[in-house]
């Protein structure tokens, strides 16, 4: 029986808006980590038989299909193809699940999942292109035009969670995040670039020092008297992440050890007003398919595109503080929206290979009341 295993996974640091990653075209990101997940895989490129690819934007210099362009840029053989997908924020854990459905179908036997987003050059809903994106029938059945911030703001209502509870949520990710930079977690996941002449090799949204008291001082940003800032909000970023997979009879034939393997892969639609709870039916979705229950599950990462919505995540799972985003989220890394699922899913694997965690699960909302759910298995 076929599978779908992950034999390598690294990504670059991540930049901050107007920061290290800002001079680099997004084509040329994604290139340097396809050539990296080859070089340290040993794996000849011309042996891939698609790169999967998630891009959210997809306008300007990340238009034209930017996984093809990718694999041309990064110098594989011209016979590499690429496709690029779109699934908002989890549009690179989408490309995970997409590459593992055609290993496990036959249609692979060696592909590359992964993404990027360069949020500096190509800004956030700059796709649009100053145009209404969702016509009138959807409009004609809702009434508001959904916005991410003022539903992470009805997150926050419905599960009573405070604005100081949030902006706690947010110190923890950065404390996390710092604590493990400091320890070097990090290193082994990331593939530094050079950029002007300097290695970029350090996550740069990383804020050491703050306090609630500090956090307090920020203005709400999508209602007057809102719980939501920036300080408890993901980070405009640039980043990209690729993941090398195969199965393991393939991994046996080219002498790869494998990671981890794909073990369950689901999807979950949600309200798309509120926009952000999917991943609460997502995870109870890929628990009863895999015959799991929540204590089997050793780290969880719930991507922090607002503190409200991992936090409401846990309201509802139980799972307790020390195994959710163990090593901080997207409040403190950032959040290059089509290079995040696949830069999450590269710290879980690393964080259950370090830790010897046997199972990992990672979550996440997306744009229209959407999240993926993905279970993995250490081997």
């Amino acid at each position: 029986m076929r599978d779908a295993v992950i034999v390598e996974a690294v990504r670059t640091a991540v930049g901050k808006r107007n920061g290290a990653l800002a001079p680099v075209h997004p084509v040329d990101l994604s290139a340097h980590v396809l050539g990296m997940v080859a070089d340290r895989s040993g794996v000849d490129p011309g042996v891939v038989d698609d790169v999967v690819w998630g891009c959210v934007s997809q306008i300007g210099e990340q238009t034209f299909d930017i996984a093809r362009n990718a694999v041309l840029a990064a110098g594989w053989p011209e016979c590499v193809p690429g496709f690029t997908v779109d699934r908002q924020c989890g549009s690179s854990q989408q490309s995970i699940h997409s590459a593992a459905a055609g290993l496990i179908a036959g249609q692979y036997d060696v592909v590359v999942a992964g993404g990027v987003e360069s949020m500096t050059r190509i800004p956030m809903a700059s796709s649009a292109n100053g145009m209404d994106p969702l016509g009138p029938r959807f409009a004609a059945r809702y009434d508001v035009v959904p916005n991410q911030g003022v539903g992470a703001e009805m997150i926050a209502d419905q599960w009573g969670l405070s604005r100081t509870r949030l902006d706690e949520f947010a110190l923890r990710s950065h404390e996390r995040a710092a604590a493990a930079q400091d320890a070097g977690l990090f290193v082994d996941e990331i593939a530094p670039i050079d950029v002007d002449g300097e290695s970029f090799a350090q996550d740069q949204g990383i804020r050491r020092g703050g306090s609630v008291e500090k956090l307090a001082e920020l203005k709400p940003a999508f209602r007057p008297h809102g719980v939501v800032t920036a300080g408890n909000a993901s980070q405009i970023s640039d980043g990209a992440a690729a993941l090398l997979m195969t199965t393991s009879e393939r991994a046996a034939e080219l002498g790869l050890r494998p990671i981890a393997r794909v073990h369950t892969a689901v999807l979950a639609g949600s309200d798309p007003i509120m926009m952000l709870t999917g991943p609460i039916p997502a995870t109870e979705k890929a628990l009863k398919r895999s015959g799991l229950t929540i204590d089997d599950i050793g780290a969880f990462e719930v991507n922090e595109a607002f503190a409200s919505v991992p936090m409401a995540w846990q309201a509802e799972t139980g799972v307790v503080d020390a195994l959710l985003n163990p090593n901080g989220g997207a409040i403190a890394l950032g959040h290059p929206l089509g290079g995040s699922g696949a830069r999450i899913a590269t710290t879980l694997l690393h964080h259950m290979r370090r830790s010897e965690i046997r199972y990992g699960l990672q979550t996440m909302c997306e744009g229209g009341g959407q999240a993926n759910a993905t279970i993995f298995e250490l081997l």
